[in-house]
């Protein structure tokens, strides 16, 4: 880590993004080994996060625009 990377957290959170929302970027950015541990501390999230990366326009069984 690095003092861009707190400032660019700064930024990030002062854009007041959703949680679940950042948690999905994190997962979608994170190498292996951060990954491995990303779902087993957020299982649900990484599954909803699978399920919508491979559906269409990221819309699950049920849901329209």
């Amino acid at each position: 880590m690095s003092l861009y990377d707190y400032r660019v957290s700064q930024e990030i959170a002062a854009r007041d993004e959703p949680f679940y929302a950042l948690l999905m970027a994190v997962m979608r950015k994170a190498d292996t080994d951060n990954t491995a541990k990303l779902k087993a501390a957020w299982p649900d999230v990484w599954e909803e996060l699978f399920q919508r990366y491979h559906a269409p326009g990221g819309f699950l069984e049920g849901e329209a625009e």
